[in-house]
């Protein structure tokens, strides 16, 4: 692909993600730079929750957009890019986790940026929370575990987790019902 020279980085902040993913298909570097720096952040929660730490996130995020670097002119609608580039960091996080084994569980020590609050016993609490929610979630199986995990960190519908998964739409609802009632069930203290 040739490099267009499209104007300066921030002349790109107020493209739409369409007109970012037009310009970046034809080659221009700074429109895909804008383009991850739009992303990335949401990317990288997402996929922190499902390996289990901001490192390996970090490595799955790289990857999912050195893909869709090679993959952008495939893309039909560019303000679908947002969901099209969780769908390839999806697929990453579940690669990195298969290739890791079956069994491995989700490292109790989520390191996820705390809230602004300076109170030492409110953030305390807040991690003890996220602290239980990771090992409640660690104690699901597979299936349900990674329908939770889209449909409640990466926002997809119950259509999109289906197609992520490759399971039927009703069997995806089984899975979120039984996940949402086991992580009540072990939340319990933390209403």
């Amino acid at each position: 692909m040739a490099r267009r020279s499209g104007g300066s980085a921030s002349s790109l902040s107020g493209l739409s993600d369409r007109i970012l993913v037009e310009r970046a298909s034809d080659g221009d570097e700074l429109a895909f730079g804008e383009i991850v720096r739009r992303h990335s952040g949401i990317m990288r929660a997402y996929t922190s929750r499902i390996v289990g730490s901001l490192s390996e996130a970090d490595d799955v995020v790289q990857e999912a957009f050195s893909t869709a670097w090679k993959q952008l002119p495939t893309l039909r609608d560019g303000s679908a890019v947002k969901a099209w580039l969780m769908k390839i960091a999806s697929r990453e996080a579940f690669a990195l986790i298969r290739r890791r084994g079956t069994d491995a569980a989700l490292d109790d020590g989520i390191d996820v940026p705390t809230r602004e609050s300076t109170n030492p016993e409110a953030i305390a609490v807040h991690n003890a929370r996220l602290a239980a929610l990771s090992k409640a979630l660690a104690t699901l199986p597979e299936a349900q575990r990674t329908s939770w995990l889209l449909r409640e960190v990466g926002g997809f519908s119950y259509d999109e987790i289906a197609e992520q998964t490759s399971l039927p739409v009703s069997t995806v609802r089984g899975n979120l019902s039984r996940a949402r009632a086991s992580i009540m069930i072990q939340m319990e203290g933390w209403r």
